[in-house]
């Protein structure tokens, strides 16, 4: 189990935790969920992959994908907005991570597009698709600047009313809204989990959630949080 500042889970290695306290932690992970999770090497980008049992961890990508059991697609986060998917038949799972550059994307194709340009290989269609948000910074918490908000606009106006003004130029985004947003236009409509409200916001909540923009102010790091989803 980790210490201060990463205590008591921490599942990322690559923040500065002790070695064996992170082998340790994601030990518990997978003993808890009874399944293989396989940890990225997330770049905030669009890359997919797709997970077997015998995958290694590591590999650059923000998204992955499995139709096998006893393999758990993984995504770490510390604000960044983890997206789950399935479908009712339970024949396959992915997960992206969705910080505002892979989100965003290029020219309006982000990681939830091409996470389901991989999914659609699987001939599955949007409708049948089931997506479940987890926590990550809130709407009133997630300053940024105005390139962030032109990333987004620029392929999309509609992206507007996600941002509202913040102070000194600032803008204040809707992390999860901006998701929701592009999973509906891909026409995945069926959305759980997060609702924007301040119980599922990372920097509100220091008892429940690590988050990297609060506990880097003031405890110069952060752990990481996993989201898992695999097929039993």
């Amino acid at each position: 189990m980790s210490k201060a500042q990463f205590d008591s889970l921490n599942l990322g290695d690559h923040v500065g935790d002790a070695a064996p306290s992170v082998a340790q932690n994601r030990a518990i992970l997978q003993s808890t969920i009874a399944a293989k999770p396989i940890f990225l090497k997330q770049v905030h980008g669009t890359h997919v992959v797709y997970l077997n049992p015998e995958a290694a961890h590591g590999s650059e990508a923000d998204a992955c994908i499995t139709t096998q059991s006893g393999v758990a697609c993984t995504i770490m986060v510390a604000d960044c907005l983890p997206v789950l998917l399935t479908n009712r038949a339970g024949s396959f799972v992915a997960a992206a991570h969705a910080g505002w550059r892979g989100l965003a994307g290029h020219g309006g194709v982000g990681v939830l597009e091409m996470t389901f340009e991989s999914i659609q290989r699987t001939k599955k269609t949007a409708s049948d698709i089931l997506a479940w948000l987890g926590p990550c910074i809130g709407p009133t918490q997630f300053e940024v600047g105005a390139e962030v908000r032109d990333a987004f606009a620029s392929s999309n106006p509609a992206a507007l009313a996600h941002f509202t003004p913040g102070a000194d130029g600032k803008w204040l985004a809707d992390l999860r809204g901006l998701a929701c947003q592009r999973l509906n236009a891909l026409g995945i409509t069926q959305i759980w989990g997060n609702d924007g409200s301040t119980a599922w916001c990372t920097v509100s909540d220091p008892l429940r959630f690590f988050s990297h923009r609060r506990d880097n102010v003031i405890l110069g790091g952060s752990g990481r949080m996993a989201t898992c989803i695999w097929l039993g």
